[in-house]
């Protein structure tokens, strides 16, 4: 009892003074009840304690509440701009049946009986309150065929923009990226098989220049203008002319995505395409997804003096890809590639002609690591390929595995 007296002893100039609140009155009362059991010289000992603890105890709290908002101020402060780094190192070795290496002509992968080297690649992501910047950079043999027309250190350059959002729903970028249009990537681990397409190889692969992108629950458009296809710098001996690019997309569901392509313009070298191509994304179950991509690009030559009647080149390929655990997947990819009219050199196929491809990609996942076992088989409408004798053939075969490590 007499410790709780003098707990009320203590507090009475507070009581007191605070007393035209209902609650204090009460206490009041409580303390002048138990106050008459006091000495004058206990309470008069009590007050100046609490006069004495009262100033340290106010110094104490100024500092904790000071150090407390200065260090939310510096985690504020560290939460933009932020850095984010990623990359792959990947290799492979490749067997063609048939003994040579003139078998392939897709990118990456042009190569027999070898172990080789595919790109070791470093992205680099800074991005602030509204402007951020990337910086993909690739060395290795698969970097310089994807910046093939580029020479010295600036064939490691995959994508290197700047970009700006006013608002969260628009984004502009000037710089240089790579294509929008097609299925399939350079870097091996975004893909379900390791050896390219026919679609890939006969590109786009980047673009250098300004675009806009929007994005509106589930659309998204993208605008640009560009340098010629593939150009970071048009050639000095060539015109130099400006491609329209465009993308539509659309979320149609969680599970389903379709997105459609648009290149055109004139090349450095005088003839006018335009190459329209669509990919569309589907999730069936947790197991099973598949994917497709179709695109056409129609050609008009330059005869010396005018631009000659269009002609087209196109392709259309489907991935199947099934998922039984989360660290082992298969992919089949189906591809029918048509040149006809010659004119994708690149392609195989010197004097016209289609060509049917099927591959067959196991991966085998730990963490960033992924191993690709792969199996193909390529047939053409024309003798494109060679035998084990070297003799003209319409049909090959190859065995491939590849590494893949990615952070």
């Amino acid at each position: 009892m007499p410790d709780l007296i003098s707990f009320f002893s203590l507090f009475k100039p507070l009581l007191i003074e605070k007393g035209t609140d209902g609650g204090y009155k009460l206490l009041a009362k409580v303390y002048t009840c138990c106050a008459l059991s006091l000495t004058s010289k206990m309470y008069t000992m009590l007050r100046k304690k609490l006069f004495a603890v009262l100033p340290t105890a106010a110094f104490v709290f100024a500092v904790s509440h000071s150090v407390r908002a200065q260090d939310s101020t510096v985690k504020e402060e560290v939460k933009e701009p932020f850095l984010k780094v990623s990359g792959s190192v990947d290799g492979y070795y490749k067997y063609d049946f048939a003994k040579t290496a003139d078998n392939t002509h897709t990118s990456f992968t042009q190569t027999h009986n070898t172990f080789a080297l595919g790109m070791a690649s470093v992205k680099l992501e800074h991005k602030g309150d509204k402007v951020g910047a990337v910086a993909d950079l690739g060395f290795g043999p698969r970097a310089k065929d994807f910046a093939y027309a580029d020479e010295g250190i600036t064939q490691a350059i995959k994508q290197l923009y700047v970009s700006y959002s006013p608002t969260d729903w628009l984004t502009f970028s000037l710089g240089t990226w790579a294509t929008h249009v097609g299925y399939e990537l350079v870097d091996p681990q975004l893909n379900r098989n390791y050896s390219m397409s026919y679609m890939f190889t006969n590109g786009p692969f980047t673009h250098t220049g300004l675009k806009g992108q929007i994005s509106k629950g589930k659309h998204s458009l993208m605008l640009g203008v560009s340098n010629a296809t593939d150009y970071r710098i048009p050639p000095d001996d060539m015109i130099n002319k400006k491609f329209f690019i465009a993308q539509y997309g659309l979320a149609a569901s969680e599970k389903v995505a379709l997105y459609l392509n648009y290149v055109g313009g004139q090349s450095p070298d005088t003839s006018k395409s335009s190459q329209v191509d669509a990919v569309l994304t589907a999730k069936v179950s947790d197991k099973f997804s598949v994917g497709f991509n179709g695109t056409y690009t129609s050609v008009k030559l330059w005869d010396g003096a005018k631009n000659l009647d269009g002609e087209a080149w196109w392709g259309s390929a489907v991935y199947l890809n099934f998922d039984p655990t989360s660290s082992f997947g298969l992919t089949l990819r189906g591809e029918l590639f048509n040149d006809d009219n010659q004119l994708k050199v690149y392609s195989g196929l010197p004097h016209g002609g289609s060509v049917f491809a099927t591959t067959l990609s196991a991966q085998f996942k730990k963490g960033g690591f992924t191993f690709i076992p792969e199996i193909r088989f390529d047939s053409g409408s024309e003798d494109i390929f060679l035998d084990k004798d070297g003799a003209p053939s319409k049909t090959m075969g190859n065995f491939l595995f590849a590494a893949i490590y990615s952070f």
